[in-house]
């Protein structure tokens, strides 16, 4: 019999006996078996504060690297994860905050998840590679090699939008500026914004260049009142300490645009009006994410951001990534990560499944020299298979491994968001891969555990 209502609600929450919950509780104890993890990114949290025993009592480093697992576990944005903290019980057991606790709130999640290094997470991802040995799942003998692009969260980088962020960036912030000195300065925003707009639906190259002209002549203008302004600044001697602080800010932000600026007139002005190729290395593709890199592959496609090799083993797990400066070859990186994997696990891999972008002989060479005894290759580039493998069996079977970390980047991808960063600057950049790149292992982790 149903009753119209319960004679009394439970005062101890009830465990979940879901699927997720499990994975969650797994990933917990995983966690609580390396409590150094935990102190590491307390560490970060602690970095630069003088009396870190003192003030509000704030997020624990367990707290947060918790929390930060969950957000790319889930894909959450800082909104949503302070929303599923403060409705779910499994997350709130899983990132240690108690029923009666206060739920950190959006921003309080974003600052201190922000302040996690990328070499912390790294130093975590290792903790968990040597777990995944110590309970039998993954034994670093086998390893394979590969390269993705992830991308920086930046709009296409034509030249027209650019320009139009350069003179709107500056603008508001001249704007900001006259509030406190006075100089000459007049908005070009809005004509910007219609000429970069007419830009876009333009066909015609002859009235395309005219708009380029007009507009690189508003950008142009716009770089001298900025230069004017921060010079104004640097010159502001208010009584106010913190309004001279907020001048000093100011000038600093002012010329750095300023500069950003200057350079995309610049290129703008060599590639459309002279009808240069500018080279990738001198381009700006984005006045926000100054970092990003070009990145074209395969002759095909172009992404912006930065490419990243990856390590992977027998079990799945991702051993080792590093985020590379500008466009490599693939053949300059084989020997590096090769060490870097002997480093890690103390020995050479016996086995070493690679593309064929980084075959040479000269790898094959120096990767044998480390002690390694098969180094497969899955496009050979003229190297014999006896010379790379044992027998043509082994050949296959280690060029069929190595298609298998396509998968392991695919699900990097698709679940734990790896495809596009959204977190702004390169130090944050490195620990967004390397956050994804550690809840993905404990996820992996997890699900071996419990079969």
């Amino acid at each position: 019999m149903r009753a119209t209502i319960p004679e009394q609600f439970p005062l101890v929450p009830v465990a979940i006996d879901h699927g997720h919950a499990c994975e969650l509780r797994t990933m917990s104890a995983t966690l609580d078996a390396h409590l150094e993890c935990a102190q590491l990114v307390y560490g970060d949290m602690i970095r630069g504060v003088k009396n870190p025993g003192k003030g509000r009592r704030g997020m624990s480093g367990d707290q947060v690297l918790r929390a930060l697992l969950v957000k790319q576990l889930r894909g959450f944005s800082y909104d949503l994860l302070a929303f599923h903290l403060a409705d779910s019980s499994t997350y709130r057991a899983f990132c240690r905050v108690g029923t009666f606790d206060e739920v950190p709130s959006a921003s309080t999640l974003q600052r201190n998840i922000k302040r996690v290094r990328p070499d912390s997470l790294e130093r975590i991802n290792a903790i968990m590679v040597q777990h995944a040995q110590d309970i039998g799942m993954e034994s670093g003998s086998k390893v394979r090699f590969d390269c993705t692009v992830t991308e920086s969260n930046i709009h296409p980088p034509t030249d027209s939008m650019l320009l139009w962020d350069c003179v709107r960036v500056l603008a508001r912030l001249l704007e900001r500026a006259r509030e406190l000195v006075r100089f000459a300065f007049s908005n070009h925003t809005r004509r910007a914004k219609r000429r970069s707009i007419g830009i876009m639906n333009t066909k015609g190259k002859k009235a395309r260049k005219k708009l380029y002209r007009d507009l690189l002549k508003i950008s142009h203008k716009t770089v001298g009142y900025a230069e004017r302004g921060a010079a104004a600044l640097d010159g502001f001697t208010g009584d106010d300490l913190s309004e001279r602080a907020r001048a000093m800010t100011l000038a600093k932000e002012l010329r750095h645009y300023a500069e950003l600026a200057a350079r995309t007139v610049d290129q703008t002005r060599r590639r459309v009006i002279h009808g240069e190729t500018v080279p990738a290395r001198d381009k700006v593709v984005s006045i926000f994410e100054e970092h990003t890199d070009i990145i074209r592959k395969d002759y095909r496609d172009t992404y912006y951001g930065h490419k990243i090799c990856l390590g992977a083993g027998a079990s799945g797990l991702i051993t080792d990534c590093t985020v590379l400066d500008g466009n490599p070859a693939d053949s300059t990186l084989a020997v590096d990560m090769v060490e870097r994997h002997t480093k890690l696990y103390g020995v050479a891999p016996k086995q070493v499944a690679l593309d064929g972008g980084f075959a040479s002989k000269q790898n094959l060479a120096d990767i044998k020299a480390l002690g390694v005894e098969d180094c497969c290759f899955s496009k050979g580039r003229g190297l014999a298979v006896t010379d790379m493998v044992k027998s043509t069996r082994v050949y296959r079977h280690l060029r069929n491994f190595r298609a298998g970390i396509e998968s392991c980047i695919s699900f990097l991808k698709r679940s734990f968001g790896l495809d596009r960063c959204t977190w702004r600057g390169l130090p944050s950049y490195k620990a967004y891969v390397w956050g994804s790149i550690v809840s993905a292992n404990l996820l992996v982790i997890a699900r071996h555990v419990l079969g």
